[in-house]
């Protein structure tokens, strides 16, 4: 039985966020650039530790816990404070704002479901022209936990006046369409980042070589 779609959540960080420009910060405080997939990785490893161990921590704790570690220790807290200030600069990759604006002008509520600060993912979808299309921003913070945990979607769908059935979580990660699929939701996997889905993951209602093609796609599945 198909669900009737209602509302779209995007992830944003590598979903609609270009991290690439922190490779400048990094060499700024005198890292190398190429730490910068690694630095990303650690920090979502260690949030997904903290949601497994049945803790959380904020935005701003692990990320810059990770870069401690993985630049050795060389980091001075101003330098990280340099870089994370990035954050707030970043521009969206260009599928982002003609994905959001067609499901938000075919009349479906559109969020950002985010593991990044609620500041600093304010300043990024005004920067990028990208605020007018979004509805509501949900943080982890707001939810209490980090993603994958099926409260986090949950928590979403509440927000934007849907049932998990009726929300369709849209992400690069197929772990993140894997959790939105747990949960109950529906999942649009955008293959920009990875390529390829991972068989060991659950399969997305829709899949597409960029954000606008998951849109449309999620645009023909049944809605109210």
């Amino acid at each position: 039985m198909s669900a009737r779609l209602q509302a779209v959540a995007f992830d944003v960080l590598e979903t609609m966020m270009n991290l690439e420009p922190l490779r400048e910060r990094l060499e700024e405080i005198g890292q190398p650039a190429q730490l910068l997939q690694p630095w990303f990785m650690r920090f979502q490893r260690d949030s997904l530790a903290l949601t497994l161990s049945g803790d959380f921590a904020e935005f701003e704790s692990v990320a810059r816990q990770a870069l401690r570690t993985d630049t050795g220790h060389t980091a001075t807290e101003a330098d990280i404070d340099h870089v994370l200030a990035g954050f707030g600069q970043l521009p969206a990759h260009p599928d982002a704002q003609p994905a959001l604006r067609q499901l938000s002008e075919a009349g479906l509520r559109v969020g950002c479901l985010t593991v990044g600060s609620a500041d600093n993912t304010a300043k990024f979808l005004e920067q990028a022209g990208l605020a007018p299309y979004v509805d509501h921003v949900i943080t982890a913070a707001e939810a209490g936990t980090w993603k994958p945990a099926p409260s986090v979607y949950r928590v979403t769908a509440n927000r934007l006046g849907t049932s998990p059935e009726g929300l369709a979580m849209v992400a690069v990660h197929a772990w993140d369409c894997h959790g939105a699929k747990r949960a109950g939701c529906l999942a649009g996997w955008c293959e920009r980042l990875e390529g390829r889905y991972g068989d060991v993951f659950t399969a997305p209602d829709v899949s597409g070589s960029d954000l606008v093609q998951v849109a449309e796609r999620l645009r023909e599945l049944p809605s109210d």
